[in-house]
């Protein structure tokens, strides 16, 4: 029974349950954001439809050797007419992980990771507070990927649980749940990650039972999904899949975010080369033919995670990209040297139509000794400029005084 009501099954492909209830009620609980109701004659007419309406909601996976390609059919639009905030406010930062008890405690912070975000305190806030979850919430198990090789020199992370509500604490409303690190402890992880964030009501998207979310706040429906290369997540290579999930949430949503995982890892990976990149024999994406093509079908918003270093920044169609936001909060077995120490703290704010108005950058920076603190030589805020005007030649953005905006 417990599968069941996690899981709607069909053949050998698991549908989560939450996807149903979500496209048949999501008129519904629309209501909640209207300040004046017609009348009940008009509520009761409202849910006798949705009652009868035919509703479906089919997810169509046409499976590979590493993730799946999901595609979400027509559902009804919501037909009300609600008034949105002017500016929206996205605060957005890239990997995260506090600290793993795999294979043993001596990885994990002195402060058991109570003092992680004590640099940022007050500037993780906003509508949307973004970041990438890398690794599970899990308190004891054993990697699969590790068989055979010492566990001290495999990269598994699992985070005790108790250190999720850190991360609510700081102010994170919005994780990324696609990558290569939150199923390093097979579904159990992934199952016990998902539990975990429902608890706390953090928003979550990625893996294929669940690859996105559509909520409310402040009056604004968002639509959030998240993708990646990596097995049971929603795969960044199936771009036409893509399109189709984010234009039918563009039909469910004001903003759509569009999260991703992609592209080569390290120092050599700075740059952005509108070609799929390989790394470890693993395609991890055209992450600038991806970018531009959920924006295209209707994403507001995309940002991007994965090469743990600081890329440039592009806004295509008044659509803000970042296409890679770093290192921003790892401890443990991370490379920090050089560029792969600094990140942005990114305060992006947009229009009610999704348009980029502009971005504030904090840069911060890392290391062994001191962890996260603010960068007064504004490294990340720099390279990212730098990283700009050679992607992205003849672009109009204009970096001054740590702010991101459209030339005059």
């Amino acid at each position: 029974m417990e599968d069941f009501l996690f899981n709607l099954r069909f053949k050998n492909h698991s549908f989560p349950l939450s996807i149903v209830i979500l496209n048949l009620f999501q008129d519904l609980l629309a209501i909640k954001a209207i300040n004046k109701i017609a009348s009940k004659t008009y509520l009761m007419k409202l849910i006798n439809t949705l009652l009868t309406l035919p509703f479906v909601v089919i997810i169509l996976i046409s499976c590979t050797n590493n993730n799946a390609q999901v595609t979400i059919p027509v559902t009804r639009q919501d037909t009300l007419i609600r008034k949105i905030k002017d500016t929206i406010s996205i605060t957005a930062v890239g990997d995260i992980m506090l600290g793993s008890a795999f294979p043993n405690k001596t990885n994990l912070p002195p402060d058991d990771a109570v003092n992680s975000f004590q640099a940022v305190d007050g500037l993780l806030k906003g509508d949307i507070v973004f970041g990438n979850l890398e690794g599970c919430f899990l308190n004891s198990g054993h990697s699969n990927k590790c068989n055979g090789i010492n566990p001290n020199n495999c990269y598994a992370f699992r985070m005790p649980e108790r250190y999720a509500g850190i991360y609510k604490s700081a102010g994170f409303n919005v994780l990324s749940i696609a990558n290569n690190h939150v199923g390093d402890f097979d579904t159990k992880g992934r199952k016990n990650t998902a539990r975990i964030l429902d608890s706390l009501q953090i928003h979550y998207a990625g893996q294929l039972n669940k690859p996105f979310e559509v909520f409310e706040k402040d009056s604004v429906k968002y639509a959030f999904c998240a993708f990646a290369p990596n097995e049971n997540t929603v795969s960044i290579n199936k771009i036409d899949s893509a399109k189709a999930l984010v234009a039918r949430l563009k039909q469910m949503a004001d903003i759509v975010i569009v999260s991703f995982h992609g592209g080569g890892e390290g120092a050599r990976f700075e740059h952005v080369p509108r070609k799929n990149e390989i790394f470890y024999k693993e395609n991890r994406g055209n992450v600038y033919a991806f970018a531009h093509a959920v924006i295209d079908a209707g994403a507001d918003v995309v940002l991007g995670h994965g090469p743990h270093v600081t890329r440039a920044v592009e806004v295509y169609k008044n659509k803000f990209i970042a296409y890679s936001l770093g290192n921003f909060c790892t401890y443990g077995m991370f490379s920090l040297k050089g560029n792969n120490g600094i990140a942005p703290l990114l305060q992006l704010k947009i229009n009610a139509k999704g348009e980029f108005l502009y971005a504030d950058v904090v840069s911060v920076k890392q290391d062994k000794i001191n962890r996260l603190t603010l960068d007064d030589d504004h490294k990340a805020f720099k390279r990212i400029k730098e990283l700009t005007d050679v992607d992205f030649i003849g672009h109009q953005l204009k970096f001054a005084d740590n702010r991101i905006s459209l030339k005059d």
